[in-house]
C-alpha cells in the first residue's frame, strides 16, 4: 500500500517556526553541519552520516533548513515533465534480486514488443501531450546487435520532436559488448540516432560489495561511473539517483552520494538527483530473508532532506518518486527539499511488479493540486528542465490528458 502520512510525519514539516528557535533545540553536532549548510559550505561525507542518523528535534531542524535552502536556491516552483514510460521488453537474464519485473523468454506474461507496438505507444504519448518517453526494458539475450540504435533512429524518424530519454548503464554495456564498440563510439551511434539523454539508472548503491549481494551480475562501479562520464563528455546529459531501504548502511549511502556528486564537479552532466525507496514486497531480497521491511515516512523526509544539503550548489533539482512513495508522502516530500515531481508517465511495470500500487499514470491536473496543495507554483518542463510553457501552470488553463509510470 502507499504510505499513509501520519500526524507524526507531518509534525517532522515546517510549521513556521525560525530556523534560529529550530537550532537552538537541536543538538550541537547537528547544527553545527545545519549552520555550515546554510552558509553554503560543501558538507564532507561526515557531515552527511551525521544527518542520517538525525531524529526527533534534530530531524525537524534538518528538514527544515532543507525546505529553506530550497527556497532559497531555487524557489517556489515545482517542476513536472508529461511523459510516458516505456518498458519494451521485460525478458532479461540478469537476475537482480531486487526486481520483479523480468521474465524468463519462455514465461507466459513474457513479452518482447516490436517496433510497431513501441511506435503505437509513442504515438499515444504525443497525442496526449508528452515531451517525452522513457525507455528501458530488459537485458534480452536475443535482441539483436543494434536493436538500441534501430528502435532510437526509427522513434526519432517518427517523432522527431520527442526527447528520447533512454538506454540505462546496463544497457549501454549490453549494446556496446554486443556491438563490439568502445563506449565512446557506441554512444555517439545512439546519440545521432535520436538519444537525448540516459536515465542514471542501475546505480542502486555504487558499492561493489552491496551489488554483489543485489545483482552479482549487473554493471560493476568503475564501469557504471565510465558509461556515464563518457556521456557527459559527449554532451548527453543524464539523471542520478539512489536506491536506499534495502542491504545497505549509511556509510554506503554517503559513499555513493559523494560520488555523484564528484562526478557533478568533474562533468556538471547530471540533470538531477533521485532518491527511490526500495519496494520489497515481490522481491527475491525479501522472500529470501535479506531485508525486512522498513519504517516509512520519517527515514524518506530524511533522506531527501539530506541529499538537498549534501548536493546544494551541484546539483540543483532534486525529484521526488510519487511511484514508490505514493502520492501522499510524495506531496509531503515537497517540504523537505524537493522541487520537482517528476513524471505523468502514463505506464510503468518495474515498481509495480516489485509491489508498489502508487498507479501507473498521474495525470497533469493532478499533480498541479498536489503541488498547490503545499502552497507551491507548478510549472511543467522539458527533460532537461526548460519551462514549456511561457507562463507558470498556475497561470494558464488546466491541461486535459487521457487516463491511462519510473524512469528517472
Amino acid at each position: 500500500m502507499p504510505t499513509r502520512v501520519t500526524e507524526e510525519m507531518r509534525r517532522l514539516v515546517p510549521d513556521g517556526t525560525p530556523i534560529d528557535l529550530l537550532l537552538a533545540h537541536t543538538s550541537q553536532p547537528i547544527a553545527g553541519v545545519l549552520a555550515r549548510s546554510l552558509e553554503r559550505r560543501e558538507l564532507t561525507r561526515d557531515d552527511g552520516l551525521a544527518l542520517l542518523g538525525a531524529g526527533g528535534d534534530d530531524l525537524r531542524a534538518l528538514i527544515a533548513v532543507a525546505d529553506q535552502v530550497r527556497r532559497d536556491d531555487v524557489g517556489e516552483v515545482v517542476t513536472y515533465v508529461v511523459n510516458r514510460n516505456i518498458n519494451f521488453t521485460n525478458i532479461c537474464f540478469v537476475g537482480c534480486q531486487f526486481c520483479a519485473f523480468k521474465r524468463q523468454r519462455w514465461e507466459k506474461d513474457a513479452y518482447n514488443h516490436d517496433i510497431e507496438a513501441v511506435l503505437r505507444k509513442v504515438a499515444e504519448a504525443v497525442e496526449r501531450g508528452a515531451t517525452e518517453v522513457c525507455m528501458q526494458g530488459g537485458i534480452n539475450p536475443q535482441m539483436g546487435a543494434f536493436t538500441y540504435r534501430d528502435m532510437l533512429r526509427t522513434i526519432k524518424r517518427e517523432f522527431p520532436a520527442i526527447h528520447l530519454h533512454a538506454c540505462s548503464p546496463m544497457e549501454i554495456m549490453y549494446g556496446a559488448r554486443r556491438t563490439n564498440l568502445p563506449y565512446g563510439e557506441y554512444l555517439t551511434m545512439l546519440r545521432e540516432a535520436g538519444l537525448g539523454s540516459l536515465p542514471g539508472t542501475a546505480a542502486e548503491i555504487l558499492d561493489d560489495a552491496v551489488r554483489e549481494v543485489l545483482s552479482h551480475k549487473k554493471v560493476d562501479v568503475a564501469t557504471w561511473v565510465e558509461i556515464i562520464t563518457t556521456a557527459h563528455r559527449l554532451g548527453i546529459p543524464t539523471t542520478s539517483t539512489v536506491m536506499y531501504g534495502h542491504v545497505e548502511t549509511s556509510e554506503h549511502v554517503m559513499a555513493h552520494l559523494e560520488l555523484i556528486r564528484g562526478i557533478q564537479h568533474e562533468t556538471s552532466g547530471f540533470t538531477e538527483f533521485v532518491p527511490l525507496r526500495f519496494i520489497h514486497q515481490n522481491t527475491a531480497l525479501y522472500h529470501r530473508g535479506l531485508v525486512q521491511p522498513s519504517e516509512q515516512g520519517a527515514p524518506d523526509l530524511r533522506m531527501y532532506a539530506v541529499c538537498r544539503l549534501f548536493f546544494r550548489g551541484v546539483i540543483d533539482n532534486l525529484q521526488t518518486s510519487w511511484v514508490k512513495l505514493g502520492h501522499e508522502l510524495a506531496t509531503l516530500s515537497l517540504a523537505a527539499g524537493v522541487n520537482d515531481f517528476g513524471g505523468t508517465l502514463m505506464e510503468e511495470s518495474i515498481s509495480r511488479e516489485a509491489g508498489a500500487d502508487a498507479g501507473e499514470y498521474t495525470s497533469v491536473e493532478e499533480i498541479e493540486r498536489l503541488v498547490r496543495s503545499m502552497g507551491r507554483i507548478p510549472q511543467e518542463r522539458s527533460t532537461l528542465y526548460q519551462p514549456v510553457n511561457s507562463r507558470p501552470a498556475a497561470a494558464r488553463p488546466e491541461a486535459t490528458l487521457g487516463s491511462e509510470h519510473a524512469c528517472a
